[in-house]
């Protein structure tokens, strides 16, 4: 049985660069072999700020988002979140998804696709670090960074990666099938 990665599309908001960068990793993940990787967009969940009334860790979820959240989260071994930098930060979108399980994501490597400026959203993927290791899983060193993203889309907003962007993905998902593989046995 493969591995299951989800490429999860972390922004929310109009106009964002996110899908495009996500679009390029997922199938670049799929090309790798290591992973099935689908593509997830937390806007498609619609999730409003954490309205359950019972804590994650229960898994007594009450509300048909929350449900759909989880069935998507549960079918994976592995996550590569891609995300932007907002005020040095992970945009709230991505801080309120994670809060809203617990056992889901437990024991399962991720990763990060960042992007922003000049810092290529690091800063936001070192403060996502944090977050996800509350939550049991294992962030993995390797990363992908993207500068200025806006700079590698074509005419038709499709990124196009440079070298280093290609070279980190096949880097970082090799050693997240290690893990992923690892971990499965702790689930």
């Amino acid at each position: 049985m493969s591995l299951k990665l989800q490429t999860i599309i972390c922004s929310t908001r109009p106009g964002r660069k996110g899908p495009s960068v996500a679009e390029w990793f997922n199938s670049h993940a799929n090309e790798q072999g290591g992973f099935e990787s689908e593509l997830v967009d937390l806007a498609d969940f619609n999730l409003p700020v954490f309205d359950e009334p019972n804590h994650p860790r229960m898994q007594k979820y009450e509300h048909a988002h929350t449900k759909a959240w989880s069935e998507s989260v549960a079918r994976a071994d592995a996550y590569v979140f891609v995300i932007p930098e907002y005020n040095y930060c992970p945009p709230p979108s991505f801080v309120n998804a994670l809060n809203y399980l617990y056992n889901e994501w437990n024991y399962k490597p991720c990763g990060f696709v960042s992007y922003g400026g000049v810092s290529g959203g690091l800063r936001s993927a070192q403060n996502a670090k944090q977050l996800v290791t509350t939550l049991k899983m294992m962030p993995m060193v390797e990363g992908v960074m993207v500068q200025m993203p806006w700079e590698h889309m074509d005419d038709a907003g499709k990124f196009q990666p440079a070298q280093p962007h290609s070279e980190s993905a096949t880097v970082m998902l090799e050693e997240m099938a290690k893990w992923a593989q690892a971990l499965k046995a702790m689930r």
